[in-house]
């Protein structure tokens, strides 16, 4: 079964691709949530219409985020956290914690687009996130934890 999608889902597609997923999926999970339309020929042409008006507004966003990747590039974040004595952080650092952290830097940027390389960081020390800006632009930063 071919959809459109209407949104990014995770694991799947962007907005505006055209995927095959199982009916049942499709069916009963994309559609009625309003994240995808059934890819019908006449929903196609709609789409592909709708493309090629979004193509000049798609370059302009991805250039933005291009600019912000290069400010963002090699930026290196410190976020304290309560620790023991002996290092271990009492919970985890999150990319709730890295969003807030660049948001006092002047970057406002939303935590879901922030994936942090590590499993759990549960330790003083550096580690490293890339932060998804568009389909096509990511960025890498460090972060460094610290004992407040």
């Amino acid at each position: 079964m071919q959809i459109i999608l209407k949104e990014d889902v995770t694991n799947l597609g962007h907005k505006d691709d055209i995927v095959d997923v199982k009916p049942g999926y499709g069916r009963n999970f994309l559609i009625p949530q309003k994240m995808a339309v059934l890819a019908t020929p006449s929903a196609r042409k709609v789409h592909e219409e709708n493309i090629r008006q979004r193509a000049h507004k798609e370059e302009k966003i991805r250039n933005e985020a291009i600019a912000i990747a290069e400010k963002l590039e090699g930026k290196k974040v410190t976020i304290g956290a309560k620790t023991s004595s002996t290092g271990k952080i009492f919970g985890s650092v999150n990319n709730i914690q890295i969003a807030e952290a660049l948001g006092k830097e002047g970057f406002n940027i939303e935590r879901r687009n922030i994936s942090i390389k590590e499993d759990q960081v549960k330790e003083v020390g550096t580690y490293a996130a890339v932060i998804k800006l568009h389909r096509e632009v990511k960025a890498n930063i460090e972060f460094e934890v610290v004992s407040e």
